[in-house]
């Protein structure tokens, strides 16, 4: 299933890692500020969200609930196994960057900050992270933390595993969040200090991610370039790794000397089932206890099996249709503006998603706005274009626009039947409106070439795409249509829209850059850069022997398995 890049490209090969990198133009020109120091030092990365919403019917869908966990485990386990739907082809923190890897990733390896199944910020292994000016970060480390190979957690360690991000030749997939770091410094045998170039409130929402893993020194160094793909991974995790079968399975053991709470399970083991049917078959005989990302058209299946249950909870996904080029007929806004129209979201979400979604006419998740004042969500969504569809509009646009029997070109797969189904949506609805929609086939394989190869976008106007933010704020996404940003593939350019992108990213306090995004999200939306479609949750399954795992999209980040354990049922 195709997954969003974030800022870059949040792709597979490690071989490919430089072609990866992020550009480092997200972190340019910005502007500085002056803030009171008390107002700074009152920042506080805890309240940056406040959660996924209550238990309950999702707005504008009746055919699923988000539900805010899982019942909490009630005893331990000797191991269970977790579906993947694909292999990684590395573990290396620094190409942590797609759901395979940070799904087994987050429980081996930690962060300086943490974010939580609330989808909030919170202490990782810095016990504290203090702003003493608007271009300093100090991060005050946990004391007696041991890494999995025996060492112990200093400075040292995540001056280096932060460095490794910082390196342009590294082919790190989170370099472009380092661009605007200045230097990376140990202040003390527990203490870092990293110097900004210029103010930027996202980076330290980033240091949740896997951009701000500590790995040991040594471990690192005496593993070179076999890192990431044998031996230990020597972090400080709740697990480390254990055996990986290529092909097959990888295992994590129980790590004992973690500081924190002792994992309920022993081992873990993922197997790696590419197949949609033979993953929700495994899920149905329980030759896997558990699993993410579940096949949709497989949702009232598993949810109906009586052998677990279905969980679905905030995803801070959208899936939108990704404007690649602006040469030929989708270069005229009002088309762009009349396929948006015609577009039947509503039974894409039925069809394409199993129900679980809402119909949308946001790039952005409600949820990623929940530090912001209610004026501020109101004006983030209020006056967007609405996600029915108006045929007979959009029809008197293409005619306006001289575009009447014009070649839009979008891409399909069969990698799975939110991409296919989606695709044939937009042609249908480019049909009904005077448009010459046509599908080029894309292999499963090679769709993810989509979003790190000009060369494999070439002939293409758009493809089905779906989004997902590392942080919760809106800017993950609105800073992809600055000039020259990695997912910009269509080349728009409007000083005025990146003039907004400096400010939003320098702007601490969360209002204040809560409304700068809110005029960013009106324009994207006026300029139709991406179609939005549908808000789409993370769905978990679950049999019945197991229970604690998030249903937020934090597993991707939060050491999750660890909470995993027997269900009293």
């Amino acid at each position: 299933m195709p997954r969003s890049l974030p800022r870059s490209a949040r792709r597979r090969s490690a071989q490919l890692r430089s072609a990866f990198r992020r550009a480092p133009h997200r972190r340019s020109a910005l502007r500085p500020h002056a803030w009171p120091a008390a107002a700074l030092a009152a920042l506080s990365l805890v309240a940056a969200c406040s959660g996924p919403p209550k238990d309950g019917p999702a707005p504008g869908s009746a055919a699923f609930k988000l539900s805010a966990g899982t019942p909490a485990a009630t005893g331990e386990l000797d191991s269970f196994t977790w579906a993947l739907y694909a292999e990684p082809p590395t573990l290396d923190y620094i190409s942590a960057f797609d759901y395979p890897q940070n799904t087994i990733v987050s429980n081996v390896c930690e962060s300086l900050m943490r974010w939580t199944p609330q989808l909030t910020v919170a202490p990782g292994l810095a016990e504290k992270a203090t702003n003493p000016d608007p271009t300093t970060w100090v991060y005050d480390l946990r004391p007696g933390v041991h890494f999995h190979d025996g060492g112990e957690l200093s400075a040292d360690d995540v001056v280096f595993s932060l460095g490794r991000q910082l390196d342009p030749d590294g082919g790190s997939a989170w370099n472009s969040n380092f661009a605007n770091v200045e230097s990376i410094t140990k202040s003390g045998p527990l203490q870092v200090a990293v110097k900004l170039k210029q103010p930027d409130a996202q980076f330290p929402q980033y240091m949740a991610t896997a951009a701000g893993v500590v790995a040991s020194k040594a471990g690192v160094q005496k593993a070179g370039r076999d890192y990431g793909t044998s031996g230990s991974l020597d972090c400080t995790g709740p697990f480390k790794l254990g055996t990986w079968n290529k092909g097959q399975s990888i295992e994590l053991q129980r790590f004992d000397g973690y500081w924190g709470a002792r994992a309920k399970s022993a081992k873990v083991v993922f197997s790696f089932l590419t197949d949609p049917s033979a993953r929700t078959n495994a899920l149905l005989s329980g030759e896997a206890d558990g699993g993410y990302l579940i096949p949709t058209e497989s949702y009232d299946r598993l949810s109906r099996s009586g052998v677990g249950t279905l969980y679905f909870g905030e995803g801070l996904s959208t899936v939108n249709v990704n404007v690649t080029s602006m040469k030929g007929a989708l270069g005229d806004v009002r088309v762009r503006r009349a396929l948006s129209m015609a577009l039947d979201r509503r039974g894409f979400v039925k069809a394409g998603l199993g129900g679980a979604g809402t119909a949308t006419n946001s790039l952005t998740t409600k949820a990623v706005w929940a530090a912001a004042p209610e004026e501020v969500r109101r004006a983030a969504f209020d006056g967007l274009p609405s996600p029915e569809q108006n045929i007979e509009e959009a029809k008197a646009l293409v005619k306006e626009a001289g575009a009447t029997g014009k070649t839009v070109t979008i891409a399909t797969s069969a990698i799975g039947q939110d991409v296919s189904l989606l695709a044939t949506a937009v042609q249908a609805a480019g049909s009904r409106i005077g448009l010459d929609v046509r599908l080029k086939t894309i292999a499963p394989n090679a769709f993810t070439a989509l979003f790190t190869d000009p060369q494999a976008r070439e002939g293409l106007d758009m493809f089905p795409e779906t989004y997902y933010d590392s942080i919760t704020d809106p800017m993950d996404l609105l800073s992809n249509f600055q000039t020259g940003a990695f997912q910009n593939y269509a080349g728009y350019s409007d000083p005025a829209y990146d003039e907004l992108v400096t400010k939003a990213r320098a702007e601490y306090d969360p209002a204040r850059r809560m409304a700068a995004a809110a005029q960013l999200q009106k324009k994207a939306a006026e300029e139709v850069l991406w179609i939005p479609v549908a808000e789409w949750p993370t769905a978990v399954f679950l049999n019945k022997r197991i229970t604690g795992a998030p249903t937020t999209i934090s597993y991707l980040y939060h050491p999750w398995a660890a909470d995993v354990g027997a269900a009293g049922r």
